[in-house]
């Protein structure tokens, strides 16, 4: 006790020379007498005021002293020391006394600690309110801060209330009942009025929570009244967007969501709701599932097109749910470009160079999007709620592209009397076109070989290192060597097998290649020609070994070689697999990833030039394969057997068959190879038969050449964005805007992540935010608009009749600090009317 009376009195002699102590109860005279305190003067108050008063005024200006009265203290009237106390401090011994002394609090707020009692009893939560207090604070201020001790959080009515419903969505009610038990709940609900202008005659958090999931999502409609739900105000609104976007709350948000997704009946509401109405909402996860199936279902009817798809599946990225959908979004946004790319593709050819032509500048686009649409499907795992559009999609892609595409290809396969095609540069030249230059300047060259990484993905690629800043990349294409198997195309890219006569199939040995009677099988035969043909500083190596070195170990490496070949094989080793063969296409994504991390070791090991390519491509189709996509094939004079070809001697051709001698293959040796005519498959023992490759159909043949150089400045930047408004002047408690981004993203003119917002003049933000990242690819103008509500909060009362400012921000690279971007001037003009809704 004593310990506490002299804390309290070194606080007040802290601000004060002269302090007052009434002794009311005449019980503490003894630690009146106790008490010690440096350089202060303990006089009594007994019968002595006018002596008193003259001896600490006059006598002794600038001594300090504790007075003590033990009694209570006088009437105004009949105190003769009123005026120095009411100048000077009072220490009172009650428990409210000594709280306020504790807290460092004036006198005026003597009712507050009488009023909230409980509170103040328990010493940690009088420690946690005292680390927050401030000499200015008010009455209300200080119970603002009394409610965030209580429930946690800091002294905002919006954070307080963030913890209190994530209490509530646990079953938690313990700081609830804290408020009420400390008396502090009438003020809580106070608060919630003034804020969010929650009214109800019966307040419960419950009660709250329902109102504002209902009133976010029924006044878009202008529905309040039909479903009996109170009008909250903007501030309401923009707390559940705060609330929506915390990491540290999503679970209570949700939580919170799902419960008055099913109390309001939004399920059935969403029934009766299009695409349209619902762009801007995301309350509920329903919203997006719903959302997700009227795309679904737009796209398989094609009632709406391929660019306003493209458009609503990227504006729905600002949603809090889309980190859950994003694949699905992702599929139905590729399917609505392959249905409508099919549309208008001809798969007609006068020759086999523009049936090449074609491929590789428009028909590829169609593998591509089926394979990124596949990989989605599987991604999202929703394969029931994708069924009706993958069997349609399934249909498209056989029926309308692949086979079409087989049959018309296959009149040109036909006709060749040699397996070539005019102005298409063959897999064996591969080295005499690509490498030899760059070695007959003196320079350096660094070959990657992927396999089965057919042209569609090399394409893919091509845009992902463009991507990259200062990095540059070309497609070209290749003729790939017939049959398109593994052993032949990894010959066919080795110095010297532009050379006539020098590749050969051993048919007796599973269909091992040798080159110039050396066998190519594995990368250390590989190894040795490379030697044998260029010298010692030429290798081949594994593109893992190459990322498993040290940094300067690459750098080491590369010092000692002219001309490496890096061997990857993701794809093959995978889809030639029975039981992996359906992970084709997540192969392929992880290829992509694979790549750039081998260009980006080799750049930074110095190298400047370098190339990817891959022995040959493949077919994929997702779904089983019917009886009529194999063939019956029994050869008397088959030696090797795989699913896309035979080898042999005296093969009779039939019906269905393409023959080809070895040197019309431009190999050495006797014997015929068939290759199965279409997309048809030959059957093969424990073997799959959805991935397959072998033949000459142009996914087989056709292999990306790409070119990736590294430039010394850079290269990429980002669209610009416009801001498209209606008006300059702001007259209710909404703003809606429209985002203009002026062009067509590209590899290097690459999206604009900003954050938009209302703000006034001494930069005080009035509105909700919105995150958004404009990347839109499409050529026509309006698909590439973004249409944005703002709702203003109650602090833009503050700023009407005044200039407003939306403000487009951008992160400034490598920091937490956003820069403005671009900005539009408003002038905010509300009526007192303007928040009515009737």
């Amino acid at each position: 006790m004593s310990e506490r009376i002299t804390q309290s009195l070194r606080r007040l002699f802290d601000k004060h020379r002269i302090v007052f102590w009434y002794d009311t109860k005449q019980e503490l005279r003894d630690a009146f007498e106790a008490v010690e305190l440096d350089g202060v003067v303990k006089l009594e108050i007994d019968n002595n005021e006018f002596g008193l008063k003259y001896h600490i005024l006059r006598e002794q200006p600038r001594k300090s002293f504790l007075l003590y009265k033990a009694g209570a203290q006088p009437d105004d009237l009949d105190n003769w020391l009123l005026d120095v106390q009411l100048a000077e401090g009072e220490f009172r011994t009650d428990q409210s006394a000594l709280w306020l002394g504790e807290l460092e609090l004036p006198h005026e707020f003597s009712p507050l600690l009488e009023q909230h009692a409980f509170f103040f009893e328990n010493a940690k939560r009088r420690h946690a309110l005292k680390k927050q207090l401030h000499a200015d604070d008010t009455l209300g201020v200080v119970r603002l801060k009394m409610l965030a001790v209580c429930a946690g959080g800091d002294p905002r009515i919006d954070s307080i209330t963030e913890q209190l419903l994530d209490a509530l969505a646990s079953d938690k009610h313990e700081a609830m009942k804290l408020l009420e038990r400390c008396q502090l709940d009438t003020f809580f609900w106070q608060q919630l009025e003034r804020h969010y202008a929650y009214v109800s005659d019966s307040p419960s958090l419950k009660d709250f929570v329902i109102s504002l999931f209902g009133w976010a999502y029924y006044q878009t409609f202008g529905e309040l009244k039909r479903h009996d739900l109170p009008a909250l105000n903007g501030d309401a609104l923009v707390f559940l967007k705060r609330w929506k976007d915390s990491r540290s709350y999503q679970e209570s948000f949700e939580q919170h969501s799902h419960d008055c997704a099913a109390i309001l009946k939004i399920e059935a509401d969403l029934q009766q709701r299009g695409i349209r109405d619902l762009l801007e909402l995301d309350e509920f996860e329903l919203i997006e599932q719903k959302l997700v199936s009227a795309l679904v279902a737009a796209v398989e009817k094609r009632t709406e097109t391929a660019g306003d798809i493209t458009l609503w599946s990227r504006q729905r990225r600002m949603s809090h749910w889309y980190g859950k959908y994003q694949h699905l979004y992702t599929a139905i946004e590729v399917a609505s470009q392959f249905v409508s790319l099919l549309d208008t593709v001809q798969l007609v050819a006068a020759s086999a160079r523009v049936a090449v032509q074609n491929y590789t500048r428009h028909w590829f686009r169609l593998d591509q999007l089926y394979r990124q649409y596949i990989h989605a499907l599987k991604v999202s795992g929703q394969t029931s709620l994708l069924n009706s559009l993958t069997v349609q999609i399934e249909n498209f892609y056989t029926s309308r592209y692949v086979l079409p595409l087989a049959n018309a290809w296959q009149q040109q396969v036909d006709a060749m009397q040699h397996w070539q095609v005019e102005g298409v540069v063959p897999q064996r030249q591969f080295f005499s076109r690509w490498v030899q230059p760059h070695l007959d300047k003196g320079k350096k060259i660094y070959v990657i070989i992927s396999d089965a990484f057919r042209f569609e993905a090399g394409e893919e690629m091509v845009s992902r290192i463009r991507q990259e800043d200062r990095y540059h990349a070309e497609l070209d294409y290749q003729l790939s060597s017939l049959p398109s198997y593994t052993q032949l195309g990894m010959a066919a890219l080795l110095p010297g097998a532009h050379q006539a006569a020098v590749l050969a199939i051993h048919a007796d040995k599973a269909a091992i290649v040798s080159l110039a009677g050396q066998s190519t099988q594995g990368t250390a035969n590989r190894d040795k020609l490379l030697k044998s043909q260029l010298g010692a500083r030429a290798a081949a190596m594994q593109g893992k070994d190459w990322l498993d070195m040290t940094a300067s170990e690459c750098r080491e490496v590369l010092k000692a070689h002219d001309v490496i070949y890096f061997y990857h094989n993701r794809i093959d080793h995978t889809g030639d697999k029975m039981q992996s063969e359906g992970e084709a296409f997540a192969a392929v994504e992880q290829t992509f990833h694979d790549l750039l991390q081998l260009i980006k070791r080799l750049v930074s090991a110095n190298a400047t030039n370098i190339l990817i390519t891959a022995d040959h491509g493949f077919l994929y189709q997702n779904r089983a394969l019917e009886e009529s996509d194999f063939l019956e094939v029994r050869a008397a004079g088959e030696v090797y057997r795989d699913r896309r070809f035979l080898l042999g001697d005296n093969l009779a051709a039939g019906n269905g068959l393409k023959a080809f001698t070895h040197q019309q293959l431009g190999l050495v040796g006797e014997g015929e190879v068939l290759i199965p005519k279409g997309i048809q498959r030959l059957r093969l023992q424990g073997s799959g038969s959805r991935f397959v490759h072998g033949g000459a159909s142009l996914q087989e043949v056709i292999t990306p050449v790409i070119k990736v150089n590294k430039k010394r400045q850079s290269d990429t930047r980002l669209v610009a964005v416009d801001i498209l408004s209606s008006t300059s002047v702001i007259t209710s408690g909404q703003l809606a805007v429209t985002l203009y981004q002026t062009e067509a993203v590209t590899d290097k003119l690459q999206g604009r992540r900003l954050r938009c917002g209302i703000y006034t003049e001494a930069n005080q933000l009035i509105s909700d935010r919105h995150d958004v990242l404009l990347d839109l690819m499409a050529d026509n103008p309006r698909e590439r608009e973004m249409k944005l509500r703002f709702i203003l909060t109650q602090a833009a009362d503050q700023a009407n009749n005044q200039q407003v400012i939306l403000r487009l921000d951008e992160l400034v690279s490598g920091t937490t600090h956003y820069q403005e971007y671009k900005s539009m001037r408003y002038t905010l003009r509300r009526s007192f009317t303007s928040d009515f809704d009737f």
